[in-house]
């Protein structure tokens, strides 16, 4: 990498600041804390869920979840070798790794208590998942349907500590069951390695299960289905994706009474943000942007658009053509292990929940803190309404108790505004990991998920140039052509067109939509258990993630041939 990025990245203090208001009250093994030199001798993996880097508010969400609530559910759940995972920040851009755990002793009680305890978490996880997210829905809703702006100052201190617990809360749970729906998927890995079974087929043997997050989808291109040819499309077609509500409202009865039934939809399924656990990110119920954007985008589609019932068909019959090869080429006494080990992942199928968690939690719980802290910015009079955000959370709870005023922040948050322009000017220049590359990793977390393989360190150490063959994994399967629509976060996403081939660092919860539009994905990162991998498959897309270097070396409007099959994507530039 640029030895004088390095430089910049291991020398830099953190935001202005910082080490007098950003004090986590939870911590188990390590904190939050600034990248520095000495950590380079440990490997630290890029988050792309953070494409624009973090503020000083948004730091709540590594404290409560990156930090507390994985090294907690290393502890309870427990995880036998790692004690879960520790986050540095190189400027605002944020990288993880995972936590060793040092104790062969402690290792060896904790595979014993895992041993004991897994199993009946595993036969009771459809009923300890149901319990689990109403407990979460319950509390969202609760915080959603109440607006703070009109409270007194010590309800509003109240709401945004609310707020605060519920986020923390909501990650606690998700790890606490993620890790046990992971360690079983690895476990279910190794059997099929046993047997012979490519890593590649298991996901395949899991999928075609319907998710709630696929539900928003169907109900949002339900009425892309209502308006093709009627007046109210041309509005869409007429108008930018941010000028679209506007129009409609003023398009007389008509347009009120459509934009009626559409905030029906949000108060269901607009509670979602456009990237994940970010408070800078306003809902879909705030602004309804990025909804009607895609409604945009559909209706310039001249065709019917994406098929959901086909999709979900043709996924369960390829799960089923998959489970049916692998066990006709096993004996009788591995096909009784595979079984087991198969019906162990369909009742606690990370596949599936690793989508339908999305809705509680990922993409919906700050916003009960971004709706607290708005409503304390009001109150306090703060010049910009986002303001706010660039407050560390003990600072915003000081404005909201009236022990200081705003105002005494000003020069800070200037400061910080500078301080995360600066930054973020520089995501693309970022490196996909720093540190100490191993020559493989053999965590399934860290391939399965974030796709960090073989392939992909070799091609952040070589790189790429235009017009080179890329590599990857084949994520999803099938070939397809077209014009390349790079995103570096999903602010654009509502833009991207039919027919495009979406490329991107590594797709959230919030970017589903767009499957149902693009000819393919392309990753920079992400292994077969991403967001991009699950969801390419349910909806038929082929995909390829991992290639490490796509983001550089593919731009908008060039052409690109995407083989899921293989793992392949051929680039011709653009004129």
């Amino acid at each position: 990498m640029d030895p004088d990025l390095l430089q910049r990245i291991v020398d830099d203090p953190g935001y202005p600041g910082a080490a007098d208001a950003h004090r986590p009250d939870l911590v188990c093994y390590e904190r939050v804390a600034p990248l520095r030199r000495a950590d380079l001798e440990r490997f630290w993996l890029l988050e792309y869920r953070f494409p624009d880097g973090i503020t000083p508010l948004g730091m709540c969400q590594l404290d409560d979840g990156y930090a507390w609530a994985t090294q907690r559910a290393a502890q309870c759940v427990p995880l036998p070798t790692s004690n879960g995972l520790t986050v540095r920040c190189a400027g605002t851009h944020v990288y993880f790794t995972e936590l060793e755990q040092p104790s062969a002793d402690e290792a060896r009680e904790r595979a014993r208590a895992l041993a004991a305890g897994l199993p009946d978490f595993l036969d009771r996880f459809p009923q300890l998942w149901e319990q689990a997210a109403r407990e979460l829905d319950a509390e969202a809703r609760s915080l959603e349907r109440h607006d703070p702006r009109g409270d007194a100052a010590d309800a509003q201190a109240a709401c945004l500590e609310r707020a605060r617990a519920f986020q923390r809360r909501a990650w606690e749970v998700h790890f606490d069951v993620m890790y046990p729906l992971l360690l079983n998927q690895a476990g279910f890995y190794g059997l099929c390695a046993e047997l012979g079974i490519a890593r590649a087929e298991v996901p395949r043997f899991l999928q075609g299960y319907e998710t709630l997050m696929t539900r928003a989808d169907r109900a949002l291109w339900a009425f892309a289905r209502e308006l093709r040819g009627t007046p109210l499309a041309r509005v869409f077609l007429d108008n930018p994706p941010e000028a679209i509500g506007a129009a409609l409202r003023a398009a007389g009865t008509t347009g009120a009474g459509w934009l009626a039934r559409f905030d029906a939809f949000l108060d269901e399924w607009g509670w979602r943000t456009d990237g994940m656990a970010d408070p800078m990110l306003p809902s879909w119920r705030e602004n309804p942007t990025t909804p009607l954007g895609n409604l945009r985008t559909f209706l310039l589609d001249a065709s019917e658009g994406h098929d959901f019932d086909a999709g979900i068909g043709a996924a369960r019959a390829e799960r089923t053509a998959a489970i049916e090869a692998a066990r006709a080429r096993l004996t009788r006494a591995e096909r009784r292990a595979f079984d087991a080990g198969l019906a162990s992942c369909e009742r606690a199928n990370f596949v599936w929940w690793n989508e339908d968690h999305n809705r509680y939690i990922d993409l919906r719980a700050t916003i009960p803190l971004r709706r607290a802290a708005l409503a304390i910015g009001g109150r306090a009079r703060a010049r910009d309404a986002d303001d706010v955000f660039f407050l560390f959370y003990p600072e915003l709870a000081q404005v909201a108790r009236g022990e200081r005023p705003i105002a005494a922040f000003d020069a800070l948050i200037d400061a910080r505004r500078a301080y995360h322009a600066s930054w973020r000017a520089w995501r693309k220049a970022m490196p996909k990991y720093l540190g100490a590359a191993p020559d493989s990793i053999s965590d399934p977390i860290l391939i399965e998920i974030d796709g960090v393989t073989d392939e992909f360190l070799a091609a952040v150490r070589m790189g790429a140039n235009p017009g080179e063959q890329l590599r990857g994994l084949g994520a999803a399967p099938g070939r397809a052509q077209g014009r390349a629509r790079v995103l570096h976060g999903p602010q654009d996403l509502h833009r991207v067109e039919a027919g495009e081939v979406l490329v991107c660092e590594g797709t959230s919860p919030s970017w589903t939509p767009a499957f149902t539009k693009v000819a393919a994905c392309v990753c920079d990162q992400g292994g077969t258990l991403a967001h991009a991998s699950i969801i390419s498959r349910e909806y038929r897309v082929p995909c390829v993630v991992g290639t490490a270097v796509a983001t550089r070396v593919i731009a908008d409007g060039d052409l690109v041939d995407v083989d899921g099959n293989t793992g392949t994507v051929i680039v011709h530039k653009a004129a």
